[in-house]
């Protein structure tokens, strides 16, 4: 166990990072080299298990490299309450938070660290995360679905887990992570914590990079797990609403005869909104196209409102299985 307190040459508060794991024997490996290396360096780091059956517990064990590492088993716990169970077990004042499957930038600590040691009063802080695509096609996904700092407003930004510190105070302020929640569940600690006054300093050089879904079902599972997430906490409605309507229209404009006066104006009407959908995403696409080769390219901006189609259509399903399910719960 690590002393947690600052030496009189260090003025620094003492940082203590949280990250929870099940079956990231193949990823592991990359995130602790990168805290390895580190310019600010972690005062202790917590690993909390939630019944990895790969080797990841194995690893953990043998592991004796310069980080000071503690780890947890907690077989059956989800990524909220592995994380409150890891934040509660901390002796640091600031709590930095990353996922497994991530890569951190050798500043990120430092950049996810440093507003704490101004003078002004400091309880949360919003690190960004970026692509790390391997090949084509998850190029093509993380341009299509991950917006670029310049579209980030700072002032409304809610940031992901994979790159966030704050207080240990405010969190216990807010209750911590919601630990009935499996997914979406950073974005809900988020708004929790600015409901509760605690403004989000943004910190756009804190970089996690990591590796996108690798495949089209992988994706889907992913964004129908994040839309039932939203449907369980009741996120978003409107934006989910406005989905339905666009797809819903889309299909009405298709069935109306050709004789129709509806017809012609309804698809002109989304095609247009079709070109503004999706030209945020080609935008991204463009530095990502190039040395890549000429099939390749092609590939990639073909594949665009492909992905756009199918994360909307896991999200139309995700929703109301999570809204089901929230319902539901209300009635036990």
């Amino acid at each position: 166990m690590c002393d947690a307190s600052p030496s009189p040459a260090d003025p620094r508060l003492p940082v203590s990072l949280v990250v929870t794991v099940r079956n990231e024997v193949e990823t592991l490996p990359d995130l602790l080299e990168s805290l390895e290396g580190q310019v600010r360096s972690p005062e202790e780091v917590i690993i909390i298990d939630g019944g990895s059956t790969d080797g990841t517990i194995q690893l953990l064990e043998s592991y004796d490299g310069p980080l000071p590492l503690r780890w947890v088993s907690a077989a059956g716990a989800n990524i909220s309450t592995g994380r409150n169970r890891g934040i509660g077990m901390a002796l640091g004042p600031i709590i930095a938070v990353t996922d497994a499957g991530v890569r951190l930038d050798e500043q990120w600590l430092l950049r996810l660290t440093e507003p704490y040691e101004t003078d002004q009063p400091i309880e949360a802080v919003a690190g960004w995360f970026t692509p790390e695509p391997r090949n084509w096609f998850e190029a093509a996904l993380g341009a299509t679905t991950l917006p670029s700092q310049e579209e980030i407003h700072a002032a409304s930004f809610l940031p992901s887990s994979r790159s966030v510190s704050f207080t240990k105070t405010a969190w216990a302020k807010v209750g911590g992570y919601p630990e009935w929640l499996d997914y979406c569940e950073d974005l809900v600690f988020g708004l929790r914590l600015r409901s509760a006054g605690f403004a989000f300093r943004w910190a756009p050089l804190a970089i996690a990079r990591f590796r996108p879904r690798p495949d089209l079902a992988a994706f889907f599972l992913q964004y129908w797990r994040y839309a039932r997430g939203d449907g369980k906490a009741g996120l978003w409605p409107r934006r989910h609403l406005v989905r339905y309507g666009v797809y819903l229209t889309t299909v009405v404009s298709l069935a109306c005869s050709e004789s129709s006066p509806l017809r012609w104006p309804l698809l002109a009407t989304l095609c247009l909104a079709g070109v503004g959908y999706l030209w945020r995403s080609y935008a991204r696409l463009v530095p990502w196209l190039k040395e890549r080769p000429f099939a390749q390219q092609v590939a990639m901006i073909a594949a665009v409102p492909v992905l756009r189609a199918t994360g909307d259509v896991a999200k139309m399903l995700g929703y109301p299985a999570g809204v089901w399910w929230r319902r539901a719960r209300r009635g036990d």
